[in-house]
């Protein structure tokens, strides 16, 4: 069955074909929908090609596709149950691997995905303060429920009445959004860098991070990390603490269990009571399988410094576009961290450029994308990065060619 096929009984029985962030829409016309296997990092779509897989499944494969001790560890799992009256012993142990792991958490619970998530920590710091506004940075992606989805289509507006926006690094402009909400803020939320689609990404400041903890505090509100995108590819610890800033509340997705579905929030003593007084739950949240997957995941990137395997392969990567880019006489900006990293050409505001390079690197066989950050593996090798550089030099040829 190829992906025209399939996209054409798609049409027939779901809405669009697809939607959300695969929503075909959304892509050029020469992107696969639909995939049949990956192994490592590489992706084999419906049609049998095969790719260097930058994306990573969007983010959630961090250890490199169907990798043997996470599928052991979620195997010998499925052997004893996964969805059941309860959870499984590997509940307690994977909240203890994380309490250990994570210096800002003493407890965590855990859900499905990142919305879920990101959601669960501002129902913590609102059970917690009795407050309701929200700091967050404007254009952040903090998940798809109402209060924070790109679209407002089946959303009113009193759902993100209690949202007051402020600029990412800017630590004047969240002093003046707290001042808005002054006595009623519940929370701050943040993301470790800016990771906004269509913008080249930015690292957070130190003087930022540590200006959100000294507010929050001064304010009495919580200090929320969506760690969902950059967990487990920046710091095991949490992606702030290497500029020594702690949150009160995480929350983590993507990455955390390989590919299976999981999402946790880790947090402090003090906001434990707030927890424990919420009544948020779902019918697979305790299925333990996904918990074996995240379990052994973390384990193995701790183990093998999964991150550092990650950082050579992005800076290999980084500086091999660069070079390629000034050889066909590009200017590109590469941003975020090497680990999630993205590629934009300068003066190209309608994105063409972008889209018409992308869609060449597809044809020789490297996946990635125009518009949103990419992702590296622990899986990524060397070798691996040398033969995705191979077909982006030759997509770099094709896109100069066609601009004359």
């Amino acid at each position: 069955m190829t992906d025209a096929e399939l996209r054409e009984r798609a049409l027939k029985v779901v809405p669009g074909g697809m939607y959300g962030h695969l929503n075909a829409a959304i892509f050029a016309p020469g992107y696969p929908q639909f995939f049949l296997r990956g192994e490592g990092c590489r992706q084999w779509d419906a049609d049998g090609r095969e790719y260097i897989d930058l994306m990573c499944s969007w983010g959630p494969v961090v250890l490199g596709h169907r990798h043997p001790k996470v599928e052991e560890a979620a195997a010998r799992q499925l052997a004893l149950g996964d969805c059941l009256n309860g959870p499984g012993p590997v509940m307690v142990e994977l909240a203890e691997l994380l309490v250990d792991t994570v210096p800002s958490a003493d407890w965590a619970m855990f859900s499905k995905n990142g919305t879920d998530a990101t959601t669960q920590a501002l129902m913590v710091a609102r059970a917690a303060t009795g407050r309701a506004k929200v700091l967050m940075a404007h254009g952040a992606y903090h998940g798809a429920d109402p209060w924070c989805t790109p679209s407002t289509a089946g959303t009113t507006p009193n759902e993100r009445a209690d949202l007051v926006e402020f600029t990412y690094n800017s630590l004047e402009s969240l002093e003046a959004a707290a001042a808005t909400a002054e006595g009623d803020v519940a929370a701050i939320i943040v993301t470790p860098f800016k990771h906004d689609s269509f913008e080249d990404q930015e690292l957070v400041e130190p003087a930022f991070a540590r200006g959100a903890r000294a507010l929050a505090d001064r304010i009495g509100a919580a200090l929320v990390i969506d760690d969902v995108r950059a967990g487990f590819r920046i710091d095991l610890r949490g992606s702030w603490e290497p500029y020594g800033v702690r949150p009160d509340l995480t929350a983590w997705s993507k990455a955390m269990a390989n590919g299976y579905a999981i999402a946790a929030v880790t947090g402090v003593d003090a906001l434990r009571g707030a927890a424990q007084s919420l009544y948020s739950t779902g019918s697979f949240w305790f299925s333990a399988v996904a918990m074996a997957a995240a379990k052994a995941t973390i384990e193995t990137l701790r183990d093998t410094d999964g991150i550092a395997a990650m950082e050579r392969a992005g800076t290999q990567l980084r500086e091999g576009l660069y070079a390629q880019a000034k050889a066909h006489g590009f200017t590109v900006n590469q941003t975020g961290p090497v680990t999630i990293p993205w590629l934009s050409f300068d003066g190209d505001a309608d994105l063409s450029t972008a889209l018409h390079w992308s869609d060449a690197c597809l044809r020789h066989g490297v996946y990635l994308h125009p518009w949103h950050n990419w992702f590296l593996s622990a899986a990524h090798t060397e070798e691996d990065v040398a033969r995705a550089l191979e077909g982006t030099d030759r997509a770099f040829a094709e896109t100069r060619a066609h601009l004359g």
